[in-house]
């Protein structure tokens, strides 16, 4: 297992970039830590898949440097890496059976046969293989396929890293709740470092301790959940995580104050003078319908089960507040926020407030 270190790393599909939108993965400094459970999460073509792959060595980056642990391994191959990669649609031996493709890896390295047969036993219990370990792979279903794909890519305890690429695409919706659950176990058994690519943000928060957040070939934001949740350094980590995202409104700040419209908006802190666009950023969740506040025009409630969904708009902009059960939707709505819960954002990056 390994720090991953990447250093001022950038790269370009062009022979000659030019400029910063020639850059599939702009320019970045970031360390993963030694044992880290890690979710790359964003839009497709945002560069996970990019960046997964300079991290396994499948591909030199233009600039800058990886390295694991205080080794420089940017031109080291991905056979001397030592670590096992798993891709979004399955990659098995069709001869063997599954308890051979699950060995393979092993068998290569040498080890044991009691352990290699413990090991196996192990992770086909996990994937919930154990009866078809002496099946040929060939005719199992394309998501029993990846589920040895998973196994075999687990299935080793030297790595120094294993990488995801968006693995359970092609798994049915309850196996993919028990794998994510089966990789979290595993992860807090043996410690490997995981990076685990997909778009989907509830794959991403179920299965990571830090989520990496890319957008436009950028890393927007590295944090947990929570942080992601209450304080996006950015607007799209705002829009994308989050079912309905967070509501984002034109505004001018003064101090603890926003002015929305001419509407006046208790912040939660004070901030600094601040340039460009200027929007505020808050959680449906902390919206609350009320006499009192913005006056919205709602569009239509939403009833998803534990809650209601109001989907309403303010002087054009999109306004969504969470209204709890029983709760109706008075004649002439208008919303209040926390104030402790508005972030302020000016060209779509986070101020912070004033003595933060």
């Amino acid at each position: 297992m390994s720090r991953i270190t990447l250093s001022n790393l950038a790269h370009s599909y062009l022979p000659n970039p030019t400029s910063d939108a020639d850059y599939a993965l702009k320019e970045m400094d970031h360390v993963w830590d030694d044992g880290g459970a890690y979710a790359l999460l964003g839009a497709s073509g945002c560069g996970k898949t990019t960046l997964l792959n300079i991290i396994s060595g499948l591909l030199r980056p233009s600039q800058g440097r990886v390295l694991f642990g205080d080794r420089d391994v940017t031109d080291a191959p991905t056979t001397e890496r030592n670590i096992a990669q798993v891709f979004q649609f399955p990659v098995v031996y069709d001869t063997m059976t599954v308890r051979d493709n699950l060995a393979f890896p092993l068998r290569n390295r040498g080890m044991d046969a009691a352990y290699i047969a413990r090991r196996v036993d192990q992770i086909a219990k996990m994937i919930g293989m154990e009866a078809d370990l002496n099946r040929k792979a060939r005719g199992l279903t394309a998501d029993a396929k990846q589920k040895i794909s998973l196994g075999r890519g687990m299935v080793r305890e030297d790595v120094n890293a294993i990488l995801f690429d968006e693995p359970l695409t092609v798994i049915d919706p309850h196996m993919k709740w028990e794998l994510r659950t089966q990789l979290k176990s595993l992860h807090r058994e043996f410690g490997h470092t995981m990076i685990y690519v997909t778009h989907d943000q509830t794959e991403a928060l179920t299965f990571a301790d830090k989520v990496v957040v890319m957008h436009e070939g950028r890393v927007v934001q590295m944090g947990t959940p929570e942080e992601l949740f209450e304080t996006p350094a950015h607007t799209f980590v705002g829009y994308f995580i989050g079912s309905p995202g967070m509501n984002l409104l034109d505004a001018e700040i003064a101090g603890s104050e926003a002015r929305l419209q001419g509407v006046s908006v208790p912040l939660g802190a004070a901030y600094g003078p601040t340039t460009g666009r200027t929007q505020i950023g808050i959680r449906p969740d902390y919206v609350a319908i009320s006499d009192e506040g913005l006056p919205v025009t709602v569009k239509r409630v939403e009833d998803v089960g534990r809650h209601r969904i109001v989907r309403a708009e303010f002087h054009g902009q999109p306004l969504n507040a969470i209204l709890p059960e029983g709760m109706t939707v008075p004649p002439y709505p208008r919303v209040a926020f926390a104030p402790a819960k508005i972030n302020v954002y000016a060209n779509d990056w986070r101020v912070a407030p004033l003595g933060s």
